[in-house]
Order: C-alpha cells, then sequence, then structure tokens
C-alpha cells in the first residue's frame, strides 16, 4: 500500500515545514518515504507543490493526474488547481484562505468566486478557517501546523507520534505555538 499526499499552497505559507513533518512522522511509523518539492517558487506569492509519498516500498516522489489519496491546500486558488490530482475517493483539506496571485493583484485577472463551493459538489473536501485557528494558537504563520492536524486526524498514526515529530523537527523557540496550532488543528 502507498499512501500519495500532495501539498499545494504559495510561497511563504510553510508548506516545506508542513512537509517535513509529514515526511519525519511517516519515517518514523516505519516506511519508506519521498518527499519532492516539484515545482514553484519558495518565495513569497510564487505556487509551491510538494509530493509526499509513502508506503513499504516507494520509488518516486512524483503523484500523477488522479493519484493523491489527501491533497492539503493552504489556500483555495491553489486547491482548485490541484483538483485533477486527487483519486476518485480522495481528500482534500483546504484553508480557507485566499490569496491574490500576480495577475490578479495587477488587475489582468480576477479571484474566481465560490471556489469551495465549486470543489465541494465533485469532491470529499474539509474546508478549514486555519488562520483563525493559528491566531488562536498564538501565531497566525502556524496555519501550516493547523493544517497539518487536521490532516494527521484522517490517518491511522496515533496523536503522539505526530506530536514527538514536532518536538523534534520544529525549532525550540516556535514548539509551544506550534505543538498548540497542531491540537486546534487535530481537535477541529
Amino acid at each position: 500500500m502507498t499512501r500519495n499526499i500532495m501539498i499545494v499552497g504559495v510561497g511563504g505559507q510553510g508548506t516545506l515545514l508542513a512537509s517535513r513533518i509529514l515526511g519525519n512522522t511517516v519515517i518514523n511509523e516505519g516506511y519508506d518515504v519521498k518527499v519532492s518539492e516539484v515545482h514553484g517558487m519558495s518565495q513569497r506569492g510564487g505556487s509551491v507543490v510538494t509530493y509526499v509519498k509513502y508506503g513499504d516500498k516507494v520509488f518516486s516522489p512524483i503523484i500523477d493526474r488522479g493519484e493523491a489519496d489527501i491533497i492539503l491546500a493552504f489556500e483555495m486558488l491553489e486547491a482548485y488547481r490541484a483538483m485533477p490530482y486527487l483519486k476518485k475517493g480522495g481528500k482534500m483539506i483546504v484553508n480557507t484562505q485566499e490569496i491574490n496571485p500576480m495577475p490578479v493583484i495587477i488587475g489582468s485577472a480576477e479571484y474566481p468566486e465560490n471556489i469551495g463551493e465549486k470543489m465541494s459538489s465533485k469532491l470529499d473536501l474539509t474546508q478549514v478557517d486555519a488562520a483563525s485557528i493559528a491566531k488562536e494558537a498564538g501565531n497566525i504563520k502556524a496555519v501550516n501546523v493547523v493544517l497539518i492536524g487536521v490532516m494527521a486526524k484522517s490517518t491511522d498514526i496515533p496523536y503522539e507520534n505526530w506530536v514527538e515529530t514536532i518536538k523534534s523537527t520544529v525549532p525550540p523557540k516556535f514548539l509551544e505555538v506550534n505543538l498548540k496550532a497542531f491540537d486546534l488543528g487535530y481537535n477541529s
């Protein structure tokens, strides 16, 4: 059994830390893991896509259209763009935040309306106001760990194992807020 998880967002949202937490957690569970930041710009505003594949033996991190078991989306438009990659019966978890891409900022395009409604009629969608939850945890930048918490709830990996990975992955000065963010996301 191989599990395919895509993490999509924009630069500056913490998608790489989220993929590191996910990858380290499944490694600690004894799985073979491949992680790849396939394309994107790590600077603020550019699309970022990370693939995480794990199972008994994984040969490539690439996830093709229709193969993702879970898509963890940090932003609505990025979720919408990633829809073709979700497999039939897969699950999408999306932060309800909307970040205008450059064409919208310069006025040459409009941000699509009602993305959540359009997606929820087509797939298993969990929408989360991760920004509000992150603020409640103490730092708006903890959106990434809130979303990891929401996703963790739908895996068979025990809560404590996720917490241990966060403790060993997140820098100590950010640990308390990230543990709270994970807990709030997990229990949302």
